[in-house]
């Protein structure tokens, strides 16, 4: 787990700045309008960290694995990141990663192997320690949307 904290430290470290660096008008910009826009991405990231976060705290103590569905384009257009401000969108995204550094670091060793529900008809239950692991090559993957050619990942 220390090795996925870390790794997803430095990625806030090395891509806020990045981003920052990105023209408002290429953040914004939709390159269809049924497709999101690269703040749109960067708020599906914050979102995916809500629900994640909930997860790796919750799956540490029910003793039922807590169900956590993620309907990832209601979020993204209740949370209006595509009116929001650039800073704020990149700070929310910072925070709320290194409020998982937090949560992770602060895990006990005997909880990575507990589960949380997902609620994905294909994988259904999945361990803590996969859903830290998933939740960086998550981000990743969107991140190259952002910054194409950041990461050599390929990510279904």
């Amino acid at each position: 787990m220390k090795n996925t904290v870390q790794e997803l430290d430095n990625i806030i470290d090395q891509f806020r700045n990045k981003i920052n660096e990105i023209s408002d008008a290429d953040f914004t910009a939709k390159p269809l309008p049924n497709k999101w826009s690269k703040k749109e991405v960067l708020g599906h990231l914050i979102d995916s960290a809500h629900n994640n976060l909930r997860r790796f705290i919750c799956g540490q103590y029910e003793t039922t694995p807590s169900k956590i569905v993620y309907d990832q384009d209601f979020w993204v257009k209740a949370n209006g990141y595509q009116s929001a401000k650039k800073e704020d969108v990149i700070q929310f995204w910072v925070l709320m990663n290194s409020q998982i550094c937090s949560v992770l670091m602060e895990m006990n060793e005997l909880n990575y192997l507990k589960v949380s529900d997902t609620g994905k008809t294909e994988v259904k239950f999945n361990s803590l320690q996969f859903l830290a692991e998933d939740y960086v090559r998550h981000l990743k993957h969107h991140l190259n949307q952002i910054i194409p050619g950041s990461f050599d990942i390929v990510y279904s």
